[in-house]
């Protein structure tokens, strides 16, 4: 990976501001919770719960901010503030993107948290 998806400066105030321990136990809460919010989007999408749908994307936007977790934050707003497509196939490989995005943003805090 060579272009970094999290904003280190982003990640920086983090730590500054909340130590690098709590910094560290965030990003883990997030790593551990990402593929569930992901599932809740899927599964909102699968159902048609257009409500249910943009909560989730809420979530992983505003989650992925706090890390500085840019494009992951910039595709899940997109989400939050279309909502559910007439056309599930575009909903369907914009979740991929978001989900191949999250695994690139997960790793790379992974990284940061170690060191």
């Amino acid at each position: 990976m060579n272009e970094s998806v999290i904003d280190r400066a982003v990640y920086a105030k983090l730590r500054d501001t909340t130590g690098a321990e709590f910094a560290a136990e965030l990003a883990d809460t997030f790593i551990e919770e990402g593929p569930t919010m992901l599932a809740e989007l899927r599964a909102a999408r699968a159902e048609g719960n257009a409500e249910r749908f943009r909560r989730a994307a809420h979530s992983l936007k505003s989650n992925g901010m706090t890390f500085g977790a840019v494009k992951l934050t910039t595709l899940a707003r997109e989400f939050e503030l279309k909502g559910l497509d007439a056309d599930p196939a575009g909903d369907l490989a914009g979740l991929a993107a978001l989900e191949a995005e999250y695994v690139h943003a997960a790793a790379e805090l992974k990284d940061l948290r170690n060191g």
